[in-house]
C-alpha cells in the first residue's frame, strides 16, 4: 500500500470514529439562588430546616424549566445585596421590590410578581389617625432595610419608628399591643391577617400604597450587573411557566388573587 492510500485509510477511519461518537453532554446551568427564609408565605424555613414558600416553589419551576441545577441557600436580609454582590450566589428571589435605588447596585429580571404595600391595626383601632397630616407620635413598625421601612420614615417622620430583623418580629409586637400599627407588603400582610391566629388581631387598613417610587415596577429577581445572559434566560423560563400554567399552579396553592397581575 502506497504512503498517500494509507494515509487516506487512516483519515477514513478517523472520521468514522467521530461520526459514531457520541457527542459530549453539555454542562448543565448551575445557579445558586438565595432567599430570606423569614418572610411567609413567600419564603421561610419549616420544622425540618429546608426552605419553603412561593419563592421557594417559583425558583424551583425556573430551574425545571432551565434544566438547571440550582442550590438554594437563605441569607438574612440585611445581608442580600452584598451577598450577590461578593458572589456568594446568583441571583435573589426574595420578595424584593425593583426600586430605582436598587438598580444603582443590581440588575433586576422583569417582575415575577405585582406588589403594594400597606398600613395594618388592631381591629376596633381607630383608622381614621391615617387622615391626618401626621401620626402624632404613633409607634410605626417595619422590618428594617425595605422600602416599607424607607417609605415610613419618608411619609412619617413623626411617628415613633420601630424597625426589626424579620417582618415576624413585628407582626408579633402588633399582635401583643406594643406597636399601633405597622406598614407591611399587602399580599403577606392579607394572609397573615386572614389565615394565622395570631393575625386575627388585625386588619389591613386605609388604601393600598402603591407609589412607584416604594414599590416600583413589582418585585422582580436580582442578579449582578454583568449577568445579562442569566437575566434573560431567567426571563424566558418565567414567560414559560406564566405561559404553560405552572406559574398559576404554584400561586393558587398560596393565594385567593393572581398575584401575576394583583388581581
Amino acid at each position: 500500500m502506497s504512503i498517500k492510500i494509507a494515509a487516506i485509510a487512516a483519515n477514513l477511519v478517523l472520521a468514522t470514529l467521530v461520526a459514531v461518537s457520541p457527542a459530549k453532554a453539555e454542562e448543565p446551568l448551575k445557579i445558586k439562588i438565595a432567599t430570606e427564609g423569614a418572610y411567609p408565605p413567600f419564603n421561610s424555613v419549616d420544622t425540618a430546616g429546608k426552605l419553603i414558600g412561593f419563592d421557594v416553589d417559583i425558583a424551583n419551576a425556573l430551574c425545571a424549566e432551565l434544566k438547571a441545577e440550582c442550590e438554594l441557600v437563605a441569607q438574612d436580609w440585611d445581608g442580600i445585596i452584598p451577598g450577590l454582590l461578593a458572589k456568594k450566589y446568583d441571583v435573589i428571589i426574595a420578595s424584593m421590590f425593583i426600586t430605582e435605588e436598587r438598580k444603582q447596585s443590581v440588575d433586576f429580571t422583569k417582575p415575577y410578581y405585582k406588589a403594594a404595600m400597606t398600613y395594618v391595626m388592631k381591629k376596633g383601632d381607630d383608622a381614621s389617625v391615617l387622615d391626618k397630616p401626621d401620626l402624632g407620635g404613633k409607634s410605626v413598625g417595619v422590618q428594617a432595610g425595605t422600602t416599607q421601612a424607607a417609605f415610613v420614615e419618608a411619609a412619617h417622620p413623626d411617628a415613633d419608628i420601630k424597625q426589626y430583623p424579620t417582618q415576624d418580629e413585628v407582626n408579633l409586637d402588633l399582635a401583643g399591643g406594643r406597636l399601633d400599627m405597622q406598614v407591611g407588603d399587602l399580599v403577606p400582610m392579607l394572609e397573615w391577617t386572614e389565615k394565622t391566629e395570631d393575625g386575627k388581631c388585625c386588619v389591613l387598613t386605609g388604601k393600598p400604597i402603591t407609589d412607584p417610587k416604594y414599590v416600583g415596577e413589582g418585585v422582580g429577581m436580582a442578579i449582578r450587573k454583568e449577568d445579562g445572559a442569566l437575566k434573560e434566560k431567567l426571563n424566558g423560563a418565567l414567560d414559560a411557566i406564566v405561559a404553560n400554567g405552572v406559574y398559576k399552579s404554584i400561586n393558587d396553592k398560596y393565594f385567593s388573587l393572581d398575584i401575576y397581575k394583583m388581581e
